[in-house]
C-alpha cells in the first residue's frame, strides 16, 4: 500500500520545481547578458532613448518626413547632452583654483575640529594618517597606473556600448512597432496575440517608468543644484549632475550622491554647511519616497519599497552599478507582462465548456 502524500506537500512541491525552473531561467539569462553585457547595455539605452524621444520625433514627423524628423531629433538630443557635459566642465574649469584653495583650508579645518571635544582626536593620529596614506600612494604607484590604463581600456567598451545605443535607437525610433510586428508574424498562429499583448504591456511600463524616473532624477538635480548654489558649495554644478545620474538608482543612488555633496560641503564650507546638506538628504528623501516614486510607479507598475530595495541589491551583486539601474525597470516590465497575459487568459479560462 503506497503511502499518502499530505496534500500541502503535494502542493509545496509542485510551486518548488516551477520555481526552481524559473530560478535556472534567470540564472541563465543572467549568465549570457554578463557574457555580452555589453550588447545588453547598448540595446537598453536604445529603449530608453527611444522611450524618451519618440513622442517628439512623432511630433516632428508632422512637418517633416520620418527619416528627417528622426535625425533632427536624434541631433537636437545630442546636443542638449553635450551642453550639459560643456556646462559642467566650465563650471568645474572655473572653480578649479579657488576649489583647491578650500579644500586646503577645509581639510585643516576638519582636523582643528576633529582635535576639539567630543572626538579629542591627537595631532599624531593625523599626521600619521596623513603619512600613510602618501606612503600607500608612492608604494602602489604601478598599481594604480595599470589599473587606470585598465580603466582606459573599460572606456572603449562603454563607447561602444553608446555608439550601440545610438544606432539601435535609430530604428527603434523611425520603425521600432513595424519591428515588433514583423517578429509577431514569425510566431506561430496561437502565441501572437499573447506576445503582442506582453510587448504592449512591456513597452507601456517601459516607457512610464523612464519617463517617470527621469522626472524624478532632474526635480532632485534641481533642489540640490539650487540648494548647493544658495549655501556657496562649490560644484554646484556637477554635485547635481551627479543627483540626477544617482537618482536612476531607486533608494540608493540619491543618499549617495548627497553624502558625496555633504562631504564637498564640509570640506569647503565647514560643519555648519554640511549639517545643512544632510537634513536636506532627509528632506529630498522624503520627498523622493513620499512624492514623486508613488507618482512614477502609478505611471508605470506599483511595486513594494521592499521589492525595489531587493531588486536593486539583486542587480548590483549579479551585475554591479548597471544591474542596479536596470534591475527595478527589468522587474517593473516582468511584472507587468505576467499581469496582462494573467488577465488576457482569465476570459478563457473562465468561459463555458
Amino acid at each position: 500500500m503506497e503511502p499518502q502524500v499530505p496534500p500541502f506537500l503535494r502542493t509545496a512541491a509542485a510551486h518548488a520545481w516551477r520555481i526552481l525552473v524559473v530560478g535556472a531561467a534567470v540564472y541563465c539569462v543572467f549568465a549570457v547578458l554578463g557574457r555580452f553585457h555589453e550588447i545588453g547595455v547598448g540595446l537598453f539605452l536604445g529603449l530608453v532613448v527611444t522611450a524618451l524621444l519618440r513622442p517628439v520625433a512623432d511630433l516632428v514627423a508632422r512637418v517633416l518626413p520620418r527619416g528627417l524628423a528622426v535625425a533632427v531629433t536624434l541631433l537636437a538630443g545630442i546636443a542638449v547632452v553635450l551642453g550639459v557635459l560643456a556646462l559642467v566642465g566650465e563650471a568645474v574649469a572655473g572653480e578649479s583654483t579657488t576649489l583647491v584653495r578650500e579644500f586646503r583650508d577645509g581639510v585643516d579645518r576638519i582636523e582643528r575640529w576633529l582635535e576639539r571635544p567630543p572626538f579629542r582626536l591627537h595631532p599624531d593620529v593625523l599626521s600619521d594618517l596623513h603619512s600613510r596614506v602618501t606612503q600607500f600612494l608612492s608604494s602602489h604607484r604601478s598599481a594604480l597606473l595599470s589599473k587606470a590604463v585598465s580603466g582606459a581600456g573599460e572606456a572603449v567598451h562603454v563607447v561602444a556600448a553608446l555608439a550601440l545605443g545610438l544606432f539601435a535607437s535609430i530604428f527603434f525610433i523611425h520603425s521600432g512597432d513595424r519591428q515588433w510586428a514583423w517578429y509577431c508574424d514569425q510566431l506561430p498562429q496561437r502565441a501572437r496575440s499573447y506576445w503582442n499583448i506582453a510587448g504592449r504591456a512591456a513597452w507601456r511600463t517601459f516607457t512610464g517608468y523612464t519617463h517617470g524616473i527621469v522626472l524624478v532624477a532632474a526635480t532632485n538635480a534641481v533642489l540640490v543644484g539650487v540648494a548647493l548654489y544658495f549655501l556657496g558649495v562649490p560644484l554646484a554644478v556637477p554635485l547635481a549632475l551627479l543627483e540626477f545620474v544617482a537618482a536612476f538608482v531607486p533608494l540608493i543612488g540619491s543618499p549617495v550622491a548627497l553624502a558625496v555633496a555633504a562631504v564637498v560641503a564640509l570640506a569647503a564650507k565647514g560643519p555648519l554647511t554640511a549639517a545643512i546638506v544632510i537634513a536636506l538628504i532627509v528632506i529630498i528623501g522624503q520627498i523622493e519616497g513620499h512624492l514623486l516614486h508613488p507618482l512614477v510607479m502609478s505611471w508605470a507598475v506599483r511595486l513594494h519599497p521592499l521589492v525595489v530595495a531587493i531588486s536593486v541589491i539583486a542587480g548590483a551583486v549579479a551585475a554591479g552599478v548597471v544591474g542596479a539601474v536596470v534591475a527595478v525597470p527589468l522587474v517593473s516590465v516582468a511584472w507587468s507582462v505576467y499581469t496582462a497575459l494573467r488577465e488576457a487568459r482569465r476570459p478563457a479560462a473562465t468561459a463555458p465548456a
